[in-house]
């Protein structure tokens, strides 16, 4: 008998995909201290420091409430600080430390790695056919999640 008998429908399958990255992602991120749902908020500060607790919300889309527990959970791992607004001190301002800054190049690594491992044995024409399949899944579901997409 196989390890992983086969599902009954492309759904289900996708659903263990997605749970297997999602732990072998946090099994390579766990190595830096890092949690799966941080990364993205340190590329967006790589790209443009100081941003806003709303900014950084906004930029990934997600709620002001998660990206506050984030970064205080991110503060806490010296990955980030919180410093006030010059010209609003109601505003807080986020910034890379040292360490954050200092993680770059291995999260870089490790997108890297998950790249290969996830794609063993795809040719480059298998990757092409892949991609637009998943783009055109991400749409679907995106118009689903907003109503667009008769059930």
């Amino acid at each position: 008998m196989p390890p992983h008998p086969e599902p009954q429908t492309l759904d289900f399958l996708l659903a263990q995909v997605s749970r297997l990255h999602h732990q072998r992602a946090h099994e390579l991120l766990e190595g830096l201290g890092l949690y799966r749902g941080q990364p993205p908020v340190l590329f967006a500060l790589w790209e443009q420091a100081g941003l806003t607790h709303s900014e950084l919300a906004e930029r990934l889309g997600i709620s002001s409430a998660t990206i506050t527990k984030m970064l205080q959970r991110m503060e806490k791992a010296g990955f980030v600080k919180r410093q006030p607004d010059a010209g609003d001190q109601r505003v807080s301002r986020v910034y890379l430390t040292k360490a954050g800054r200092a993680v770059h190049s291995k999260l870089e690594a490790i997108f890297q790695q998950m790249e290969i491992e996830n794609f063993n044995g795809f040719s480059d024409d298998e990757r092409v056919v892949l991609r637009t399949f998943l783009l055109r899944l991400r749409k679907n579901l995106e118009q689903a999640i907003q109503g667009k997409i008769p059930c």
